[in-house]
């Protein structure tokens, strides 16, 4: 799963952007892979580890409801299952 969304952009400002996506690991678990800076330049990369696929998505969704609250728009979503929607 893949999530992109963007803050609008300000007075002089690039728009910020914060991307969420999932991926596996070598070892059976799930890294919730969190991006995110001004649009046009390096961002800051976190990475967390969950065991089991399910865990990682439900930490992807509350992250992503989390940036929502903040004014983060989604703009672009890949990989959703149909139960989540």
């Amino acid at each position: 799963m893949r999530i992109y969304m963007q803050l609008p952009a300000t007075e002089g400002k690039a728009p910020r952007f914060y991307h969420l996506f999932l991926q596996p690991d070598l070892i059976d678990g799930w890294n919730l892979v969190k991006e995110s800076g001004f649009q046009g330049s390096g961002g800051r990369l976190k990475r967390d580890h969950y065991s089991d696929y399910e865990s990682a998505e439900n930490a992807l969704i509350k992250s992503r409801d989390a940036q929502s609250k903040r004014g983060y728009q989604v703009v672009f979503m890949e990989g959703q299952r149909d139960a989540k929607a």
